[in-house]
Formats: C-alpha cells, structure tokens, sequence
C-alpha cells in the first residue's frame, strides 16, 4: 500500500485564523480541469503587475468561472510582482460550492474577512478520508519485466489521462470498482450504452 499522507490537502487551517488578509484568486479559463485532475501541492499564477499585493501566509480563496464557484482554500507563499504562489490547504474541486455574489476584479481580488469566512463556511467540514484502490492495467508485450515496465512508463506518458482509464474502488469493496477517465466517472463496457 501506498501512504499517500504527506500529499493530503494540507492544513484544515478552513477559517485561516484571525491573522493576514483574505483574497479571491480566480483560476485562468481551462485551469481548472488540469488542477481538478492531478494533484497538486500549489498553484502558481500570473499575475499582473501594479496590482494587489498579497502577503505570504494570507489566506486564499481560489475561485472558478462561470457561473463563480469555490474550488479550494490557501495561503499565499510567496508573490513576486508578477507570479503568486498558493499552498492549497483544502480542494473542493470535485464539489465546487456557488461563491454567490462575490465580485473578482482580475486575477487577483481582495476580500473582506467577512467574505472569505462565509466562503469557508458554504464549504462546510472536510469530508473523512477513506483508502481507495486505484490501478492501471495495460497488456504490455516485451521481451523482459524491466522493458515491460519501460514500456508501461512510456505508455503512461504519451496517452495519459484521456486515453487510458484508472480503475477504482474502495478498499474492502473492489466490486464497487467504477473506471475513471480525465477524472470523471466513464463506462468502459461496449455492451452497454452510457
């Protein structure tokens, strides 16, 4: 088994405590599948210069649009002037929440601390963590295990997330397994319509 903890969502920080300013990041048209489909530790966005300037450790609301919904909580690590770099302590991409009326002005909007804590609260608890299986099986022909395995690597690379399917199920329950492509739920049984 593999122990995944160190690449949990982070802190629960979920109110960001009483300490730094509270911003909107809206995530860049297209963005949010490629985050809501491989985890990853930080985002690290563009930003224009001359704008607000976040301090590391203010907490981040990140945001995507249309219609304008909350993906996931963090906090600043670092911004340059041109680049802003967040830790994500909470993703939600899966189950985005409406932001309401929240107004972004650019990539990078300031929030009132009042804004951003009935953001965390439309987001509510984080859900328990349970062990799930997840495989990828490929019929690989080769003339050795170790070309196999370069083979299945280089397979991997090349199709991806679109192409190839990651099968998987809960832990005590592999017959609940259900095949996933580009990170959503997908049929794989040519006998049956979706």
């Amino acid at each position: 088994m593999t122990v995944t903890d160190h690449r949990s969502t982070g802190p629960t920080d979920v109110d960001g405590g009483p300490d730094g300013d509270a911003w909107a990041v809206l995530l860049p048209a297209g963005r949010h599948d490629a985050e809501r489909l491989v985890h990853h530790e930080t985002l690290e966005l563009a930003v224009p210069a001359g704008g607000p300037v976040p301090r590391p450790g203010d907490r981040v609301a990140v945001l995507a649009d249309g219609p304008t919904r909350l993906v996931a909580l963090g906090r600043v690590a670092r911004h340059d002037g041109r680049a802003l770099l967040v830790t994500y302590t909470r993703r939600s991409f899966d189950a985005p929440v409406p932001a309401g009326q929240v107004a972004v002005a650019g990539p990078v909007t300031p929030l009132e601390p009042g804004t951003y804590r009935e953001l965390v609260d439309r987001l509510g608890p984080p859900p328990s963590r349970r062990t799930w299986l997840v495989s990828l099986d490929l019929p690989i022909e080769a003339e050795s295990r170790a070309e196999a395995v370069r083979l299945f690597w280089s397979y991997v690379q090349e199709l991806g997330p679109a192409e190839l399917p990651a099968f998987v199920s809960p832990s005590g329950d592999e017959l609940a397994m259900q095949a996933f492509v580009l990170g959503v739920e997908a049929n794989q049984d040519p006998e049956e319509d979706d």
